[in-house]
């Protein structure tokens, strides 16, 4: 483990998966992270590369060859290198090797910052290509977040606050993981989201290019919260596993199979595409109060 300190906040993050694990504010002892509990979801945070959500028939075709690779991606479950640690900021990384080459033809170096300064959390993704290829990836993050935050509060009491005003459907998912044809409407001409645990029964809301860049955590009976800002993810999943005690707030570069997606990676909706030797950067944040 590997642990990160200032006046604000401790956090907490695991080598495997490079995944936070902890995030409690130093003045309240709150924390702000969900538990891990297996019986509702046993991750707290994983790191979504190189693709983001479900393959349609978990498979994908590249270069007239066909590949296995589970929902998210590998990177979650590998074991990630400190490559530069300071008493607030930490750098992991991951390289391609033949465990990666097995479901995903591509070299490269997949790296994530967590630094902090006062009460916010930045983490950055960088990807570079390697190869002497053009390389296709998706990457994103799926930080839980423990609701309700204050002692004595509830689920219901919360409710997620947009930046902006927004006007946006919701794009369900199958049975099967797929991203559906159509959109269904879901917020309209609002900022506001009262949290429910059935909003979540039917697996995670999926919003492609919200008019926000700030989603908060709030509630009107505790002066805790969360808000995380994110800009370069064009996609955004909200999720809780059901009838859990949290809610992920998920900035995506990338998003799962369309049910009418072909399989060919280079077609796929939301991909990433780096020429040789050419990197990729996003970040989100978090403020923590």
């Amino acid at each position: 483990m590997v642990r990160l300190s200032n006046e604000k906040l401790t956090v907490t993050i695991a080598e495997k998966g490079a995944e936070l694990q902890s995030i409690i504010r130093n003045d309240n002892s709150l924390e702000y992270m969900w538990s891990g509990d297996p019986d509702f979801w046993g991750k707290k945070s994983p790191v979504l590369f190189p693709i983001v959500g479900g393959l349609k028939h978990n498979t994908y075709q590249y270069n007239n060859h066909y590949y296995t690779l589970g929902r998210h991606g590998f990177a979650r479950d590998m074991n990630f290198v400190v490559r530069e640690q300071g008493p607030d900021s930490v750098l992991f990384s991951l390289i391609d090797n033949e465990a990666t080459h097995k479901v995903y033809p591509f070299k490269f170096i997949f790296s994530v910052r967590y630094e902090l300064t006062d009460d916010v959390l930045k983490v950055t993704y960088h990807v570079k290509n390697t190869g002497d290829e053009l390389m296709y990836f998706s990457v994103g993050a799926h930080p839980a977040f423990r609701v309700p935050l204050a002692e004595g509060s509830a689920f219901t009491d919360y409710y997620l606050e947009f930046e902006k005003i927004e006007n946006a459907g919701r794009w369900p998912l199958t049975t099967e993981g797929q991203i559906a044809a159509f959109s269904v409407p879901f917020l309209n001409n609002t900022n506001k989201l009262p949290l429910q645990k059935s909003l979540f029964y039917e697996d995670a809301l999926v919003f492609k290019n919200l008019a926000s860049h700030t989603i908060a955590i709030k509630s009107d009976n505790t002066v805790y919260g969360i808000s995380v800002h994110y800009e370069g993810f064009p996609y955004m999943g909200i999720w809780s596993a059901k009838d859990a005690d949290f809610v992920c707030i998920e900035p995506w570069c990338g998003i799962a199979d369309s049910e009418t997606a072909t399989g060919d990676l280079t077609e796929k909706e939301g991909i990433n595409v780096l020429h040789p030797g050419q990197l990729f950067d996003r970040s989100w944040s978090a403020t923590f109060f």
